[in-house]
């Protein structure tokens, strides 16, 4: 017995980390109590479909109109190429880069950068082109953004050209240095615009309404341009409402807004973020806090509802809508394995496209990798409900077209269209379902 109490007492002390040290003797520690079971992340692989999940109502062939598919060193270069908008539910206006000479004015950028883009307004059930005209755009950056009224904004040279049905353009915004990229609001009342400025150049954009330019630098001299500016302005008056000025990094602010403010992401800790409406008006408040372990990324589907992308600990990738009162009104898994996510809403907001490439894998398998085109399986669209996230329609997009503009919904959202298969393919989908009835606004 005494053998047996002293052999004990051995094993006890070899555990310590002293007998480990001086004896090389390795004891598995005692679990600690209470300590919560690790649980497996839950993935959702998305797979590439080979074909849309609905036959389309209608299919207008993309080669006939001129379109051609863009040579292979065009991936992931993330170039503008093309823009396919819905003017109303009728009448499609179909926009693309075509190839050959082109026109140059005195100053106009000799790198390369611009590109010609035929415009065409093609009736939905018939295909027939009803109007055209040929454009000079300065660079591989978005061109162009549909109104809700019919009209368009044209990016250009010196700013912003507005355009109508019949592809009628006049002058709308200009901006003293290299305009960017812009985003609008749901209503379309309030234009942000990110534009690289000299440091003397002026503090505002003039107006159609003020009928004159005041461009103070020549906006192709990027290397004198080290400021980014972000401007907001009223839409209708040209009145500007914010701007900042931060030295130029590579990157465009994007903050997310509606007529009402703008909503800003807040880091709390680790995994604890919440989102900020800094309001037009001058005061702010919080829309909803919430937990992930990745950067949540989010965008308004509608005046009232942000659709956001967050990481759950134990349940992997998650999408998601949030009332502007901070209600989660849905929450579906996201996929692992998809990228560059592309957002495209009706005027109502009711129905949204997310379209997204595919890679092979987990998007945390390529950590350490550079992309290439053979890492992919393609690029996919999905249709959805902005009220219940009910996906309505699923398709494949080709060609790959990883800048966006290949998809678009109709007014009402009751029709989508898509380049896919070298034609137009138009789909006629049901009603979209109405929002939930928002509670009032805590202030």
């Amino acid at each position: 017995m005494k053998l047996l109490k002293i052999a004990l007492a051995l094993l006890l002390f070899a555990g310590s980390s002293l007998a480990r040290a001086q004896y090389g003797i390795e004891v598995p520690p005692l679990p600690a109590k209470n300590m919560p079971k690790k649980v497996k992340k839950r993935i959702t692989l998305d797979s590439y479909p080979l074909q849309p999940s609905l036959a389309p109502a209608f299919t207008i062939p993309a080669g006939p109109l001129g379109f051609s598919v863009p040579g292979d060193n065009y991936l992931l270069r993330h170039q503008s190429l093309m823009s396919l908008d819905f003017i109303d539910e009728d009448r499609l206006l179909f926009t693309f880069h075509v190839s050959g000479l082109m026109e140059r004015n005195a100053g106009d950028d000799l790198k390369g950068t611009q590109q010609q883009i035929q415009a065409k307004v093609v009736a939905v059930s018939t295909g027939k082109v009803e109007s055209e005209a040929t454009w000079i755009v300065p660079d591989r950056l978005r061109y162009l953004w549909m109104l809700n009224d019919g009209h368009f904004l044209l990016r250009v040279r010196d700013g912003l050209d507005q355009g109508d049905a019949n592809l009628k353009t006049s002058s709308f915004l200009r901006y003293p240095g290299r305009l960017l990229w812009i985003q609008m609001d749901p209503k379309e009342q309030f234009i942000m615009a990110n534009s690289l400025e000299s440091p003397d150049a002026s503090q505002k954009p003039s107006s159609a309404a003020a009928g004159k330019s005041i461009l103070s630098a020549d906006p192709q001299k990027a290397g004198e341009q080290s400021e980014l500016v972000t401007r907001t302005v009223k839409r209708a008056s040209g009145d500007l409402t914010h701007d900042s000025r931060v030295p130029w990094t590579g990157q465009d602010s994007n903050w997310p807004m509606n007529s009402d403010g703008y909503v800003e992401r807040l880091h709390d800790d680790t995994d604890h973020w919440h989102l900020e409406l800094y309001e037009f008006a001058g005061s702010h408040r919080p829309v909803v806090h919430m937990d992930s372990t990745c950067l949540p990324q989010y965008s308004f589907l509608s005046e009232t509802e942000l659709l956001v992308s967050r990481c759950q600990p134990d349940e992997g990738e998650k999408l998601g809508a949030i009332s502007m009162h901070g209600d989660w009104l849905w929450e579906v898994d996201a996929s692992s394995n998809a990228i560059m996510p592309l957002l495209v809403t009706d005027s109502s907001g009711l129905r949204a496209a997310r379209q997204t490439m595919l890679l092979k894998r987990t998007v945390k398998s390529y950590k350490k990798k550079m992309l290439s085109a053979d890492d992919f399986q393609g690029q996919m669209v999905k249709v959805f409900d902005a009220a219940d996230g009910k996906v309505v329609l699923e398709a494949p997009l080709t060609p790959i077209l990883d800048a966006g503009g290949n998809v678009a919904i109709s007014p009402s959202g009751k029709r989508v269209a898509i380049l896919n298969a070298g034609a137009i393919q138009i789909f006629q989908l049901p009603s979209p379902p109405a929002l939930p009835v928002a509670a009032p606004t805590k202030k």
